[in-house]
């Protein structure tokens, strides 16, 4: 045996991959070029407007020039009574109206899921378009439509309330103090009770059927069996409706602004964080548009959502792991 024989017999062999091991990673650069529009556009129109924001709230105006003042803005909006008054205000109603939505509307859509997905029911098709229909209205039309549907003067409440002997339970409920903010949420829960409907019958047909054909022959059918088996199975989804809820009822602004104005009347009673800050940004006829302030307002709702959202992800979603498959 030659010397070349031994070097050969003494190089080491290469390593074998063991059965089902993954392929080498290898450098996935195409990933990067497919991800960076979608990037570059959310940095645009997401990421530098949130931090130009943040720092728009640490300056104010002077003689027409930027100072920086710090905190300045965010001690007068909790300090002083011409701004602190109308954040708390705001945030008490904001409070109200997400409360409303959470008892409501999402209750409502897991009752909705709940009969849809039943295997018997007939024009299940139809129904699901006509409760997710008013999702995808404008809240323009949404707002004017139920506006003129309430008017004392030319809506058709009246004469339907009194075909049934009901017209002096009639009020004009969005010209009063007391009401106005509850019925704008109701119309809110009527407009947006599709999406949790959609998202938790959808976690419902997930469900595998040797679950329910266990439950069965266990004797747990019905009502018992949604309560007893689907209903745990499908509070991960239910917690991502409550989050989303939670996070558009803190963003929201539209249909107030659309019914009630900036103003948001009557007295500012359906005075909501986002018509807040629209009227401390751009102004209007009570006073002149401050952007550092409604800066320091929008900095004062990010920071809401962002603990909302921080305590659901890392202290609910965990322990809801548990139900899932």
């Amino acid at each position: 045996m030659t010397d070349v024989d031994h070097l050969a017999l003494d190089a080491p062999l290469p390593a074998l991959a063991a059965p089902g091991a993954a392929p080498a990673r290898r450098h996935r650069l195409h990933i990067a070029v497919f991800l960076a529009p979608a990037l570059l556009v959310y940095t645009a129109v997401m990421i530098v407007p949130l931090f130009d924001t943040l720092r728009l709230a640490l300056y104010t105006r002077v003689d027409g020039v930027s100072a920086f003042v710090g905190l300045a803005n965010f001690r007068a909006l909790f300090g002083e009574p011409r701004w602190s008054e109308h954040l708390w205000s705001a945030l008490g109603n904001n409070l109200v109206f997400f409360l409303i939505h959470m008892l409501l509307q999402n209750p409502i859509g897991v009752a909705l899921a709940a009969m849809l997905s039943l295997p018997r029911l007939r024009g299940g098709a139809f129904y699901r378009t006509a409760f997710f229909l008013p999702t995808m209205l404008s809240f323009v039309i949404v707002g004017f439509t139920w506006k003129l549907i309430l008017s004392p003067i030319w809506g058709v409440t009246p004469m339907l309330l009194g075909a049934v002997g009901l017209k002096g339970w009639f009020h004009p409920w969005l010209g009063q103090e007391s009401s106005a903010l509850i019925t704008l949420a109701l119309i809110s829960v009527w407009q947006y009770v599709g999406i949790p409907m959609m998202l938790i019958y959808a976690a419902l047909l997930g469900i595998p059927d040797e679950v329910v054909e266990a439950a069965e022959l266990d004797g747990i059918t019905g009502f018992s069996q949604f309560l007893k088996i689907k209903l745990p199975l499908i509070w991960p989804t239910i917690g991502i409706c409550s989050i989303l809820t939670f996070v558009g009822n803190f963003n929201a602004f539209d249909l107030i602004y659309t019914v009630q104005g900036a103003l948001a009347g009557p007295n500012f009673s359906t005075d909501i964080l986002g018509t807040f800050l629209f009227r401390t940004f751009f102004g209007n006829q009570l006073q002149l548009g401050d952007p550092n302030m409604g800066a320091a307002i929008a900095t004062v709702m990010f920071a809401i959502i962002l603990v909302g959202v921080s305590v659901y992800l890392f202290g609910i979603q965990r322990r809801m792991r548990r139900y899932q498959f």
